[in-house]
């Protein structure tokens, strides 16, 4: 009886090693894929433009400009 015993032990525990070593590795997958894919996207997408100021041919005080370019607000003086 004590040999069936450890007999089933032994595969539970080889077992229950086995479903925790799939479940790590296919994480890891994920996260790979997940990797690869965004660096990929950040490859694909457009650089903005580069903008330059312009001096202001009516000697009026030029307004402040803000706007937001997708990666942080840009504020003109």
């Amino acid at each position: 009886m004590q040999s069936i015993r450890s007999v089933l032990f032994t595969a539970v525990a080889i077992t229950v090693t086995l479903v925790a070593f799939v479940f790590t590795a296919s994480l890891a997958l994920a996260l790979a894929v997940v990797a690869i894919g965004s660096a990929i996207a950040a490859k694909l997408n457009r650089r903005p433009a580069h903008v330059h100021a312009r001096t202001n041919p009516t000697g009026a005080e030029r307004q402040m400009r803000i706007w937001n370019d997708g990666r942080g607000t840009i504020i003109d003086l």
